[in-house]
């Protein structure tokens, strides 16, 4: 058991990366909108997180290097490669910065549920003193911090997190038949858009490059591929839990309209007193501080991998990158913009964009050349193209469902 607990780290990144305000925001918005009929889409989209990100981890495990590191050296055609970098890159660290400022105003949601706001103005603009609280500590544990130092803050903040929102649901006392009922797949097209979002904010694009680096920095060698895998099928697990118990949470609160995630602790508040305020806003703070680290530090890894620089965390480029989408974040979210909207258009951004990440990975992982004898099997293939089409399927979905309402 030790042994085990010594080797949680990358999984855990990845969990704690997916876990941010904006799966508080949607999986609550699933809650209230459609009680507990959506569970089934959670449980679905945890398989297909298991099955990429398991792709990445043996990536990163065997080759020894993250997967635009891989993309870039595998792509022997100049120009497909600069395009498909050029995409990768566009796609990641200009929708990281996006997610960065839902992050922290998730993070400032939490605060303010348990104490107050605090603004001031500069220049005419509002800004919040916990936005630069919370991007500071970010910004400060990622310049002070190792990789080491930063799996076990991260252990502490997931447990902390999963602690939180669990117990939050066991108060509710939810009806087991009911929550049952919810794995049951119902109609598509009632919720197809909040849908699309589950798996968006589950299947993360940018969590498939930040795991194979991540792996390929604490393990090294074929033969940890058995606790790679234990490692990660866990902390998806334990993810998929949290998720499902903020959906069990919101099913359960008295509120017609989710404007920001702080609203499921005001509408559990009257019925189960002041401690379902306070494990929410405990959950919601840890949640978007854990990925308010995880997006900047992605952002870096798949900057560094495209345009091949040396070096590891403590590097100036690797560093200059997460400053910037850390003060992006900061800057944006302190304008004080309502962050439900942002978060739900990303999450759908995010469910078009993981099939064409999804397909790039996919192709990575059957050159035999990188991978040689790890390379997928035809079982992991045929599971690996169903994920995918299932991707694809969703964001087509997604795309009519948009055009039809304009």
């Amino acid at each position: 058991m030790r042994k085990f607990l010594n080797n949680l780290g990358p999984g855990i990144l990845v969990s704690a990366a997916f876990i941010g305000p904006g799966t508080v925001t949607i999986c609550s918005i699933a809650g209230v909108t459609f009680g507990y009929s959506l569970l089934w889409a959670l449980l679905i989209s945890i398989f297909a997180c298991i099955i990429l990100q398991e792709m990445s981890a043996r990536l990163g495990l065997i080759s020894g290097k993250g997967l635009s590191e891989c993309i870039r050296d595998e792509m022997k055609n100049p120009v497909v490669r600069i395009f498909t970098l050029f995409l990768i890159f566009s796609a990641i660290v200009i929708g990281n910065a996006a997610y960065e400022a839902g992050n922290i105003s998730g993070a400032v949601l939490g605060l303010e549920s348990v104490f107050f706001s605090v603004n001031f103005e500069i220049a005419g603009i509002k800004l919040n003193i916990w936005s630069l609280v919370i991007g500071g500590f970010a910004f400060t544990l990622l310049y002070l911090g190792s990789y080491k130092k930063l799996e076990k803050i991260f252990i502490g903040l997931v447990l902390l997190m999963s602690l939180s929102f669990i117990v939050t649901a066991v108060l509710t006392r939810p009806v087991i038949s009911e929550v049952l009922s919810g794995f049951v797949p119902g109609s598509l097209d009632s919720g197809i858009l909040t849908i699309i979002a589950l798996v968006g904010t589950t299947v993360v694009p940018y969590n498939l490059f930040l795991h194979a680096s991540l792996v390929s920095e604490k393990w090294q060698g074929a033969g940890n591929l058995g606790i790679v895998r234990k490692e990660l099928v866990f902390s998806l697990i334990l993810g998929g839990l949290v998720s499902m118990a903020i959906v069990v949470c919101a099913a359960a609160s008295q509120i017609d309209k989710i404007e920001n995630a702080a609203d499921l602790a005001l509408g559990l508040e009257p019925l189960f007193g002041n401690s379902a305020t306070l494990f929410i806003s405990i959950g919601l703070l840890a949640a978007g501080v854990t990925s308010s680290i995880t997006a900047p530090l992605a952002a870096a890894y798949v900057v560094k991998g495209c345009l091949g620089w040396k070096g590891g965390m403590q590097s100036k480029k690797f560093k200059a990158v997460w400053m910037i989408i850390i003060f992006l974040g900061i800057l944006f979210s302190s304008l004080g913009i309502k962050p439900v909207e942002i978060i739900q258009f990303a999450q759908i951004a995010n469910g078009l964009v993981l099939p064409i990440i999804a397909i790039f990975l996919f192709w990575i992982v059957n050159q035999g050349s990188l991978l040689g004898v790890h390379r997928n099997s035809l079982t992991q293939n045929l599971v690996g193209l169903l994920v995918i089409a299932l991707s694809v399927f969703l964001g087509i979905k997604s795309i009519y469902s948009v055009v039809q309402n304009l």
